[in-house]
Formats: C-alpha cells, sequence, structure tokens
C-alpha cells in the first residue's frame, strides 16, 4: 500500500513538472508574436499553444487545461493586464476551445488519424468560439478600455480588406481567418514534432 503511495505521488509530481515546464515555454513563446497579413496588427499570432497541445496530447485534457491556465497566469502576473483581466479571461477560453476537443479525441483512442481529426475539430471550434467571444466580448472591452468606438476597429480592417463593412464583416473576414490560419499552423507543427518529443513527455 505505502508502495502504491509512492507511485502515485512521484507520478503526480513528474505531471506537476511537466505542466510546469511546459506551460513557462508557452509563456515566453507568447512573447515572440507576429501580425498577419489579412488582419489589423493587433491581432498577433504565436505559437504558445503548441505546448499547451503536446502537454494535452501526452496527459489528456485536464492537463492541457492547467497548462493553458498557468500560461495566461503567469503572463498576466508579468505584463499585468489592461482589460481588468477579462482579456485573458476570454483567451483561456478561446484556448480551451481548441485543446479540448483535440485532447479528448486523441485521448479517446491515441493514433495519426485521431490526431489529425482532433486537430481539425479543435479548430473548428477554435474559430466557432474565438469569433463569437470577439463580437461580444473582446472588441466591446477594448474598445471601452482604450476610449475608442468599435467603429476605429472596423476601419482598420477595411483599410485591409474593403469588404469588412461592420462588426459582423470584421469578425467574419479577419477573426474567424485569423483563428482558422492560427488552428492549422499550431496543429501542424504539433503533428511535426510530437512524435519526436513524445518520448521525453512520456517519462
Amino acid at each position: 500500500m505505502k508502495n502504491e503511495i509512492s507511485v502515485k505521488g512521484r507520478m503526480n509530481a513528474k505531471v506537476i513538472a511537466k505542466i510546469g515546464v511546459l506551460s513557462a515555454v508557452a509563456t515566453v513563446l507568447m512573447l515572440f508574436d507576429f501580425p498577419l497579413w489579412f488582419a489589423p496588427n493587433f491581432y498577433k499570432l504565436d505559437f504558445s499553444e503548441v505546448p499547451v497541445l503536446l502537454g494535452t496530447f501526452a496527459m489528456g485534457p485536464v492537463a492541457g487545461i492547467a497548462i493553458e491556465f498557468v500560461k495566461i497566469l503567469i503572463n498576466f502576473v508579468l505584463n499585468g493586464t489592461d482589460t481588468g483581466g477579462i482579456g485573458e479571461l476570454a483567451n483561456f477560453a478561446v484556448g480551451c476551445s481548441f485543446i479540448i476537443p483535440a485532447g479528448y479525441i486523441y485521448n479517446h483512442k491515441k493514433s495519426f488519424s485521431t490526431a489529425i481529426i482532433g486537430l481539425i475539430a479543435g479548430t473548428i471550434t477554435l474559430s466557432t468560439i474565438g469569433t463569437i467571444m470577439n463580437y461580444y466580448v473582446l472588441l466591446p472591452v477594448y474598445a471601452k478600455v482604450y476610449g475608442a468606438p468599435l467603429q476605429a476597429f472596423i476601419d482598420m480592417g477595411n483599410l485591409i480588406n474593403p469588404a469588412i463593412t461592420d462588426l459582423k464583416t470584421f469578425v467574419m473576414y479577419a477573426v474567424a481567418p485569423f483563428n482558422l490560419f492560427k488552428g492549422f499552423v499550431i496543429s501542424s507543427i504539433t503533428i511535426l514534432i510530437y512524435k519526436k518529443v513524445s518520448p521525453i513527455l512520456h517519462r
């Protein structure tokens, strides 16, 4: 009985250590972001979801949620917030909308095909939830925080894509494509490197 408890304790300690390391890597990767050509430059792509997805595939969705939470928490502590935490909560929800479907499907039956299916499902969910959150939460909050009307954001989008004329077309032609592209890029990187790092994550 004592040996069993000891083994479980070591396993839990390993999981916590892996979550900590992956969260730290994800936080560092958040610093290296860049805008895309089809969206206003305040939408920036970073690769911080890669270690979150790696942890989700290796240890399950619960571990992925923990990595996502710690990543956002560390960034909040280090860089503060302009939105009273609302932006961070929204980013956490959007991140989880990506990793939970992907992790659940993959961990149900671990194979290359289920990884692909999971990542496709996660990308679609990411785009859907991200679009909804931007429409109802993030853009209105940012407009209020920065004292700028929503039209200012729409005008920024219109300079890039003339089809953007209101909030609905903004999220349709800027936010949704951004999240789809992000999901595709993060998924591709994860697929390429997971096998290589999997032995380390399963130690």
